[in-house]
């Protein structure tokens, strides 16, 4: 079903109104008719099944879809993925984007890191930060995302670290040098369990509202179905390195704050495949 995202829907409301670019791809070139049913996401893990009401492309330009249904999303992980990549050549960070809105990214950070090759100056920055968010937001209709991933402004590596230090729960650095497949494993088991224990106490807690909720049974559903939406997730930061690597003084910095250097194998992962990788191990790990 073709999705699209409408930002500030509230509880109260009967329809959506769709503007910008999407209504010309609605009536144009999916050719969608009143009557038809889409998918909404209001960008906060909330999915809206809708049926199109009107279409008006010369006067108001917008689409009008009633609301049929509402369901939290289940495209969203258990945590929230956050992805500090270190600025590749070309146009690599084109596909990193796409990939990991696929597999399940939260944010992605560009990083300048001290072998990052590429200089860029404020304006090309900001030209290609458009970019990427329309890149990100059409993997996010692509892959059934519940929000569109955000692609931030650059940073450099001491600004990312420092983030991840007073953001994140855990912090990831995947490096060749680091101690072997047995320690990794024992991390991301650990990070994966703290998860998974405290998705299923946001759960039990949900229950137990459903159960508590005397004379309100028409409502307890509804409770105890959105219980975990309004918990904060924990927050899971990548650090990723440049074609170059990491330089000894990044690695250094990252275990001051507490982050985990780990491993992803005996082969040497391109800076495009690290983070996929990281991502599919810990997205399969939570889901499994």
């Amino acid at each position: 079903m073709n999705r699209f995202y409408v930002e500030n829907i509230a509880e109260s409301d009967k329809a959506v109104v769709i503007t910008g670019p999407d209504v010309n791809h609605i009536a144009n070139v999916l050719r969608l008719a009143v009557g038809d049913e889409i998918m909404v996401s209001d960008g906060s893990s909330r999915d809206y099944l809708c049926r199109i009401a009107s279409i008006d492309t010369k006067t108001d330009h917008e689409v009008v879809a009633d609301i049929i249904d509402m369901n939290d999303s289940n495209a969203e992980l258990p945590a929230e993925i956050y992805l500090f990549q270190g600025v590749p050549k070309g146009d690599k960070l084109d596909l990193i984007i796409q990939k990991t809105v696929e597999l399940g990214v939260h944010k992605i950070i560009p990083v300048m890191m001290e072998r990052t090759i590429v200089k860029l100056d404020d304006k090309k920055m900001s030209k290609r930060r458009e970019r990427y968010q329309g890149i990100a937001e059409a993997a996010a209709k692509q892959s059934g995302r519940g929000i569109i991933p955000e692609v931030s402004d650059y940073m450099t590596f001491k600004q990312a670290a420092e983030m991840a230090k007073a953001e994140m729960d855990f912090v990831l650095m995947p490096y060749e040098s680091a101690e072997g497949m047995e320690y990794s494993r024992k991390v991301v088991d650990e990070i994966v369990g703290e998860i998974i224990s405290a998705g299923q106490g946001q759960a039990d807690n949900a229950e137990g509202q459903a159960d508590n909720a005397e004379g309100q049974a028409g409502n307890a559903e509804g409770q105890a179905g959105n219980a975990t939406s309004g918990e904060e997730k924990k927050k899971i930061g990548i650090f990723i390195g440049p074609e170059g690597g990491f330089a000894a003084s990044e690695v250094e910095l990252m275990e001051s704050i507490g982050g985990q250097i780990i491993s992803l194998g005996h082969r040497i992962l391109r800076t495009e495949t690290a983070g996929m990788a990281t991502l599919a191990i810990l997205s399969y790990m939570m889901e499994m």
